[in-house]
């Protein structure tokens, strides 16, 4: 990390601080103050249900795969996720990425573990996907390694936040389509610890998945390292 990314991280640490000073957390769901999202909300917030694509896992009541994995079969195996992108979860994740919101990913933990239950998920370990560290020193904390490790906790599973790096700045995804999406990730991602991947099950862990198309380019390098799998699950799932 150079001295201007740890210069930066400490600014957006002081904002951030300073900002929930003045202006504390309130629940996503029921408003309640000095927290993101509340047990109580956390709780109600309902599991993603079927039908949904058996390989990319959006709600999908056709036969067998998805138009969208027709057309370009992931490298993920099986992407499943807690809940739809919708509220509360929305603000949780939003809180949980940019306002410092460190515990919605205790909060949400008996849900993810409840999902992954449900979808009968396994694995080896999980790998969270990892952020660019000028995006991380900024954040102060990569969210996805937070999920990882509050659901490692819950499903007595190894987590090694370093297995994956990003090496290289990608433009956020959030106005980019399925396309240019997968054009932005190809290729960002590197294997940092190759002995713990050959042939083994991985699970990658994300916050959100929309198109995949970052788990996916995540699964790629897990898969030319020798991983004999690598699934997918996220806290979320937009439609």
């Amino acid at each position: 990390m150079t001295i201007a990314t740890k210069y930066l991280a400490l600014w957006w640490r002081i904002v951030t601080g300073v900002g929930t000073l003045f202006f504390p957390p309130q629940c996503a769901g029921c408003g309640k103050v000095n927290t993101w999202l509340c047990s109580t909300c956390a709780e109600t917030i309902p599991l993603l249900e079927g039908p949904l694509c058996p390989r990319c896992g959006r709600p999908w009541e056709g036969e067998g795969n998805c138009p969208a994995c027709r057309a370009h079969l992931p490298a993920v195996r099986r992407l499943r996720a807690a809940t739809l992108f919708a509220e509360p979860i929305r603000s949780a994740i939003h809180a949980l990425k940019y306002n410092g919101g460190r515990e919605v990913a205790e909060s949400v933990r008996p849900l993810m573990a409840k999902a992954w239950a449900k979808w009968a998920m396994a694995g080896d370990l999980l790998a969270p996907v990892p952020l660019h560290p000028r995006r991380e020193a900024r954040r102060g904390y990569n969210q996805s390694a937070l999920l990882a490790t509050a659901l490692g906790l819950a499903v007595n599973l190894p987590v090694v936040p370093d297995l994956l790096e990003r090496i290289r700045p990608t433009r956020s995804q959030t106005q980019l389509g399925r396309e240019a999406r997968r054009r932005n990730v190809a290729g960002a991602f590197r294997v940092r610890r190759p002995s713990l991947v050959r042939g083994r099950h991985i699970t990658l862990i994300d916050d959100v998945a929309t198109t995949g198309a970052t788990l996916d380019a995540c699964a790629v390098a897990l898969l030319e390292e020798g991983a004999a799998s690598v699934d997918a699950f996220t806290l979320a799932r937009a439609a």
